[in-house]
C-alpha cells in the first residue's frame, strides 16, 4: 500500500461529515490507546481572579446538539438534519419522529452552535448541552 502525505491525508478528511470524522478519531484513539486533545492550552489573561481562570480551565470543549421537537415544518427540520449528518432519508425522519435525539454528538462550541440555529430556522426545538 502506497504511502498517503500528509496533504492527501488532511485532502481525505475534508470530504468526510462530522459524524464520520468524529467515529474516525475514537477509532483511532481505541486503536492506539491514545487521547486526542487540544493541541495549545487555553491562556488565561493576566490579571483575571483566581476563579474566573478556574472558570476558563472547565469550559466544555464538546457539545452535543439534541432535538427536543419537530416543530410545525418537519420535512424542513428532516432536510436541516440530513445536511448536518450523513444520514439518509430513512434515518434523519426516525430521528426526527423520535425526539428527543441527539444529531450531532461532542462537536465543539462553534459547529454546535451553527447546527442549532439552522434547526432553530427550520422549525425546530433544540438543546446544546
Amino acid at each position: 500500500m502506497a504511502k498517503l502525505t500528509q496533504d492527501e491525508l488532511l485532502a481525505q478528511f475534508e470530504e468526510m461529515t462530522l459524524i464520520e470524522l468524529s467515529e474516525f478519531v475514537k477509532a483511532f484513539e481505541e486503536k492506539f490507546d491514545v487521547t486526542a486533545a487540544a493541541a495549545a492550552p487555553v491562556v488565561v489573561a493576566g490579571g483575571a481572579a483566581g476563579g474566573a481562570a478556574a472558570e476558563a480551565a472547565e469550559e466544555k470543549d464538546e457539545f452535543d446538539v439534541i432535538l427536543t421537537g419537530a416543530g410545525d415544518k418537519k420535512i424542513q427540520v428532516i432536510k436541516v438534519v440530513r445536511e448536518l449528518t450523513s444520514l439518509g432519508l430513512k434515518e434523519a425522519k426516525d430521528l426526527v419522529d423520535g425526539t428527543p435525539k441527539p444529531v450531532l454528538e461532542k462537536v465543539n462550541k462553534e459547529t454546535a452552535e451553527k447546527a442549532a440555529e439552522s434547526l432553530k430556522g427550520a422549525g425546530a426545538s433544540v438543546e446544546v448541552k
